[in-house]
């Protein structure tokens, strides 16, 4: 470090030279390419669209979506950023996709017909098969764990849009102008498995029966073949979905909205019926013989009551989140006039095995988790750029949904295939939970700049000092077996 400050003392002004054409920002777009290849990613989702243009010439539906999530991976925002990605002479060496540009992306989203936009399902499900096909060899715990049970999560999210040319999309209860992805993911992994762009005014629970049963058919059979759980909020509190669930076979928990017969059976229970939850101080769980009308005979319902301290967790707006989890009776009270102990109900109706207590707590702590799905939603649009829909045609909209829930996927097959097993779980390369979130990856894999030199008919990346994940990354994923 001495000998670098005198010479630059002996320097003097630094000057600026010309670019150097064998530069890249992105060189870890080279983990996801070998990533992409070695589940044959963009072939699997060619097999199941299909052509979408009559001239065999230009770029696939494949390619189009895997070429915009690997962008969107890279930072870019907007359609734009396809076009500064394919500026980038080295970085399009090193890319899975090469040359796709804003204008053509947008023109093969609208060619996409709704049957293609359905087989899209079908070839995400042939890659988790393959994923999974991998770890059977690598990794044969890890795939066993992943089979015996596998859990669907299904959920929506609202993204606003601006302008009012913009077409498939609606204002929705809050007064925004919005799209609605519905999407259904695979909770063990992170990765998706069926989705729907809605309008900000469309009711999921509609869909919420198609899309388990779509999200059913793109779960590798392994997995299939063993217990498949269904978590939903109280949005899907409906009938339809848990007869659609119990048909298939599906063990489901889906939370209820707090109506009126929900508050007279909680007036049933005594202090003797309650048992503390798990990770929860102040929480117990409850369960009561109670089935809504047309819901399948074995529904029981599960209660969880959270203690509140009125002077620190109520607010004295009669609006707030919080304050509707309380009784009615206490709920019309100011908060001065509230006596203890206060309690905030959740209440959820499954046909999971609760008739014990131990049983009752882990099937409690376990829909608890159901906040997984909206982690994949926080990584789409923090780490990928579903925080908005950039084209005023559906079909644009739709493409660019499906390349951030790509991305999201793109980083939990990464997770599964290059993470190692430890005690606590899987080491990956993230500090929270070992799975890294897109914008981690994103800083410590794929933005590092390096030089690409050619010796001896060699390409030879040359990142800076400090950057080994990559080195570490691309070593796991050459090592990994080829999907049969």
């Amino acid at each position: 470090m001495e000998r670098l400050r005198d010479v630059r003392r002996a320097a003097g002004q630094v000057r600026i030279g010309a670019p150097d054409p064998r530069l890249t920002p992105v060189a870890g777009t080279l983990a996801m390419t070998e990533l992409v290849d070695r589940l044959g990613l963009i072939e699997r989702l060619d097999a199941s669209i299909g052509p979408i243009k009559e001239r065999r010439r230009g770029f696939s539906g494949g390619q189009l979506l895997v070429g915009m999530a690997v962008a969107q991976l890279a930072g870019e925002e907007f359609l734009v950023g396809l076009d500064r990605q394919r500026a980038d002479v080295v970085g399009q060496l090193l890319a899975p996709v090469a040359g796709l540009g804003s204008t053509t992306a947008a023109g093969l989203a609208r060619r996409l017909s709704p049957g293609q936009w359905a087989a899209v399902e079908t070839g995400i499900g042939d890659v988790h098969t393959a994923m999974l096909d991998i770890l059977a060899r690598t990794a044969p715990a890890r795939a066993a764990t992943l089979a015996e049970t596998a859990t669907i999560d299904l959920d929506a999210t609202d993204v606003e849009v601006y302008g009012r040319q913009k077409r498939g999309v609606a204002y929705n209860y809050q007064g925004q102008r919005c799209g609605r992805p519905h999407v259904a993911t695979w909770a063990d992994t992170a990765t998706v498995l069926a989705a729907d762009l809605l309008a900000g005014n469309e009711d999921p629970r509609s869909g919420a029966a198609g899309l388990l049963y779509r999200a059913l058919a793109a779960l590798p059979a392994q997995a299939r073949d063993g217990r498949v759980l269904l978590r939903a909020d109280g949005g899907y509190f409906a009938g339809a979905l848990a007869r659609a669930a119990l048909a298939a076979d599906v063990g489901f928990a889906i939370g209820a909205h707090r109506i009126a017969p929900l508050w007279r059976v909680l007036g049933g229970l005594t202090e003797h019926d309650w048992t503390d939850a798990i990770d929860m101080p102040g929480a117990a769980v409850a369960v009561a013989d109670y089935t809504p009308a047309w819901w399948p005979l074995d529904t029981r319902l599960l209660i969880r009551r959270v203690r509140l301290d009125p002077a620190t967790k109520l607010s004295i707006d009669p609006r707030a989140r919080r304050r509707r989890t309380l009784h009615p009776d206490q709920r019309v009270l100011p908060i001065a006039e509230l006596s203890a102990p206060v309690y905030g109900y959740s209440f959820i109706l499954t046909n999971l095995e609760v008739a014990t207590p131990e049983q009752a707590r882990a099937i409690e702590h376990w829909y608890r988790r159901r906040t997984q799905v909206e982690n994949v939603f926080r990584d789409t649009k923090l780490g990928a750029a579903l925080r908005h829909l950039p084209s005023g045609y559906p079909q644009v909209n739709r493409a660019w949904m499906w390349s951030a829930l790509l991305a999201a996927s793109l980083a939990g097959w990464l997770h599964h295939l290059t993470a190692t097993s430890g005690t606590a779980g899987l080491i990956g390369h993230g500090v929270r939970g070992g799975q890294a979130m897109i914008a981690t990856l994103r800083h410590r894999l794929i933005r590092i700049p390096a030089r690409l030199t050619r010796h001896a008919g060699t390409l030879t990346l040359r990142p800076p000092p400090g950057h080994l994940l990559l080195d570490e990354v691309l070593a796991r994923i050459r090592a990994l077996p080829n999907p049969s």
